[in-house]
């Protein structure tokens, strides 16, 4: 049996969304902490089992159409190389180690509430509401979203309302983005929403999004409650990394997808990195 196709399946190059579950880690000061990053690390293991769950799902309803998409046609079940009860073979066996995993980071009810929500509108999703406009970029964008306060919750610490903001805006800044390039590359026969939207619409409200990313950030960091004095030094960070992506995500290769546009991008790489290790600096080595 080839296990690639399966490995396929799972997309865990996207588990990288879930980095964001680590934020409340970081931002606590609680990293060096043995007990929290080792909940935060299982809760990254359930999210990461519950979100190729979500895809297989989607897979699942989507299969006969991806046929017709010129990328998604080579999926593992839109070619064939994964059979359908195998897919839901896999999707059982997950479900059962994200809550394995989810024991092992928190046994919270607010954890398996999280979880379980996130899972029922991704079905939900799947299942129709990604044919209604609007709806669905809020779904996507309610995912990360879920994935800050799954974090939080892993390490019982609380999320500040402006970083909820900014995470939130950014979200729905990421959602148009992928709307407007798919539209952009591919027009509208692959995603029947997609009918809906114009370009003009989505890049307006992109912007709208994108300017209030970095203002609910920059009120997150000089937050007269914020422990960190010198926050307000990543602010430049933050819009230089916002400035970036949206250069590339207005660039003729780009699809649009999160993961795509940063890993596509040196540049946007290693604003990323300077960021993490600034924040990293300012969190753990403050006098």
């Amino acid at each position: 049996m080839m296990i690639k196709p399966y490995i396929q399946l799972l997309r865990p190059r996207h588990y990288l969304k879930n980095a964001l579950i680590f934020l409340p880690l970081i931002f606590s000061g609680l990293l060096l902490n043995s007990h929290a990053l080792a909940s935060s690390v299982a809760a990254f293991a359930a999210f990461s089992l519950l979100a190729s769950t979500v895809y297989i799902i989607n897979d699942l309803r989507d299969k006969e159409l991806d046929k017709l998409h010129p990328k998604k046609k080579f999926r593992p079940l839109a070619s064939g190389a994964v059979s359908t009860p195998a897919a839901i073979t896999m999707v059982v066996l997950l479900l059962v180690l994200v809550a394995v995993f989810q024991y092992l980071a928190n046994f919270s009810v607010i954890g398996f509430g999280l979880l379980g929500f996130y899972l029922l509108i991704n079905v939900l999703y799947s299942f129709g509401l990604k044919n209604i406009p609007i709806v669905d970029i809020a779904i996507l964008s309610l995912g990360f979203v879920i994935r800050v306060f799954y974090g939080a919750d892993a390490i019982d610490v609380d999320v500040s309302n402006w970083l909820y903001l900014a995470v939130l805006a950014s979200s729905f800044y990421l959602g148009l983005g992928k709307r407007r390039n798919e539209i952009k590359g591919l027009g509208t026969s692959t995603r029947k929403v997609n009918r809906h939207y114009t370009q003009e619409f989505l890049d307006k409200n992109m912007y709208v999004c994108l300017g209030l990313t970095i203002v609910y950030y920059s009120l997150w960091a000089i937050d007269p409650n914020q422990p960190v004095k010198l926050m307000f030094l990543t602010v430049p960070v933050v819009i230089a990394i916002v400035m970036t992506y949206s250069l590339a995500v207005e660039s003729a290769e780009s699809d649009g997808d999160p993961v795509n546009v940063l890993m596509s991008s040196r540049p946007l790489i290693g604003l990323v990195l300077l960021y993490g290790a600034l924040m990293t600096g300012l969190v753990y080595l403050q006098p």
